[in-house]
């Protein structure tokens, strides 16, 4: 099945979340493969808010180990595998909180995944209390998210988190 977004990208971002979780909410729903979901999920946000990089890192047992190991994403190559309490999303996943950075290079640890990356926000999906993903949304621009990215984005956090 074919779909398609109906978003005015000439709008203001407000619009274009409140526009586009209907949408997501739409695409995934009746669709049982998370991996399906997360990919259509990447490429609609990376689409209508023309994201840098937009992403999921999911958690996996490696090695008698937990770590963030890449999942669907938009953008750029990135690092494949990232540990708990490293780097913005490594951090989130420990805190169980949502980050937003406005300067990657003020972030203690942050890990360069791609040099051109300025700015962050990375957010977790939780089932039972545990981290189970982070979306990960990078900028080429300083300060480029703010408490409408954060508001619009646990929103579809808490869509993503009703597939677990």
């Amino acid at each position: 099945m074919a779909e398609n977004l109906l978003i005015a990208t000439e709008s203001d971002k407000p619009s274009r979340y409140k526009t586009l979780i209907p949408q997501l909410e739409a695409l995934t729903s009746g669709e049982t493969d998370i991996t399906a979901n997360l990919a259509n999920i990447a490429a609609a946000l990376k689409q209508t808010m023309n994201f840098f990089w937009v992403g999921f890192y999911l958690v996996k047992d490696s090695g008698g180990k937990q770590e963030l190991v890449l999942g669907p994403f938009q953008g750029p190559i990135a690092c494949t595998r990232v540990g708990l309490g490293k780097g913005v999303c490594g951090t989130s996943w420990k805190e169980k909180k949502v980050i937003v950075v406005p300067d990657v290079e003020a972030f203690p640890g942050h890990i360069a995944c791609s040099s051109a990356s300025k700015s962050e926000i990375v957010l977790p999906a939780l089932k039972n209390n545990e981290v189970v993903l982070v979306l990960d949304v990078d900028s080429d621009k300083l300060n480029d998210f703010d408490s409408t990215d954060e508001k619009y984005l646990l929103q579809v956090m808490q869509l993503i988190e009703k597939m677990f």
